[in-house]
């Protein structure tokens, strides 16, 4: 929607998601005027004569007026009724997990986010959950793996980290609804601005919000949004409160910050990933180049169907010559940096196999590329003459 959209039944305008986000869903401080929402650090607030809150806040582990204000604006670009901030994207992802029953079955990706992945293995046991990986771009195997009655949540990470494999949200929807379970989507690699889970079908959207709403690699965070108010929703936040999972008041301030230019970030990085991709496939020193947006990449059709304006700003390379090459070509970048996070202004390079180690599904010859905001002529030089050298 735009600016010149016709007003809604209340007669306001409806404005355009980035307009929202630029003026953080144009709020102003009501005791200053302030356009920047101001920051709210007390850890307790005063009782009222009866003994009572009546302004809505108790203590600081529970709530907190600045991670409201944030939720509201991620609420707004996810198309949710609700959203809940956590002190990690890890926290956010366990914590539905976590609202699971013991005896519960769950469906997860094969390749997914390691950090997760190695959490399920190590705690799922432990919790009563029976866990099945699958393929999830084959949708037949995600069919065969729902056990109806049994199976209450499905997982899926699309594009999925760090291959890029795309799974169709839709599709997945359905067949975890026809099972009577859930479908909850880590959307981190995609951003709320290129795909809107809910509005496909998902029943909850997480990110870790340390990555590309935050963008600025100095905030770790996780946030999850619901498409409705139900039950397993007040679990999760029964879960947040109860361990102290809340994201603190200065993230959040942070994190507010740079939702305001996300959707700009997001398309600068997103058109720069594309132009590398195209450029990298044509690469001598480089095997394969694995990105949605490329024409010929496996998930490219239901990536165009689920995905607007874009397709990331993530891409993995194989380079010729195997592990050592690869490894060898990232100690020679210059620009690039070594580092291990996605999402950031600043271009990450990384050698995924050795980060997640022995079990890993990594290809060896692979290079996890995040690309920023630098100029893209520059990357690509810089890149080029690494895996030349």
């Amino acid at each position: 929607m735009t600016q010149s959209d016709p007003p809604d039944e209340a007669g306001r305008p409806v404005w355009a998601r980035r307009s929202l986000a630029a003026q953080a869903m144009g709020a102003v401080d009501p005791a200053t005027r302030a356009v920047v929402a101001p920051l709210h650090v007390s850890t307790t607030f005063l009782r009222d004569p009866d003994n009572g809150y009546s302004s809505g806040y108790s203590y600081a582990r529970p709530d907190n007026a600045t991670v409201r204000d944030c939720e509201a604006v991620v609420a707004m670009l996810e198309g949710a009724p609700a959203a809940m901030l956590f002190g990690s994207g890890m926290a956010a992802a366990t914590a539905v997990f976590g609202a699971l029953e013991p005896g519960d079955h769950a469906v997860v990706p094969r390749v997914m986010y390691w950090g997760l992945r190695r959490w399920l293995m190590a705690e799922a046991p432990r919790r009563g959950l029976e866990i099945d990986a699958v393929a999830m771009d084959d949708l037949d195997a995600l069919r065969a793996a729902m056990r109806p009655g049994r199976t209450r949540l499905v997982w899926i990470e699309t594009p999925g980290n760090p291959l890029w494999t795309i799974t169709d949200i839709a599709a997945a929807a359905a067949i975890a609804h026809e099972a009577g379970a859930r479908l909850a989507i880590d959307s981190t690699a995609a951003s709320p601005i290129h795909t809107r889970p809910l509005a496909l079908g998902a029943d909850i959207v997480m990110h870790s919000a340390t990555k590309i709403l935050n963008g600025h690699s100095d905030v770790v965070a996780g946030v999850l949004a619901t498409a409705i108010r139900d039950a397993t929703w007040e679990r999760i936040g029964a879960i947040r409160s109860g361990g102290g999972a809340i994201l603190g008041p200065f993230e959040a301030y942070l994190l507010m910050r740079s939702l305001r230019t996300l959707p700009l970030r997001v398309a600068a990085q997103s058109a720069t990933a594309a132009d590398l991709a195209q450029r990298f496939s044509r690469h001598p020193r480089i095997t394969g180049v694995l990105y949605p947006g490329l024409p010929d990449d496996p998930g490219h059709a239901v990536a165009a169907r689920q995905m607007q304006g874009g397709f990331g700003f993530m891409l993995s390379i194989r380079v010729a010559g195997g592990e050592a090459a690869a490894i060898a070509a990232a100690a020679r970048v210059r620009l690039w940096k070594r580092a291990t996070s996605l999402g950031g202004v600043e271009s990450l390079i990384e050698h995924r196999a050795s980060v997640e180690g022995p079990g890993t599904p990594c290809p060896p010859d692979l290079l996890r590329l995040s690309v920023g905001i630098e100029d893209g002529d520059d990357l690509f030089s810089d890149l080029d003459a690494a895996l030349q050298s």
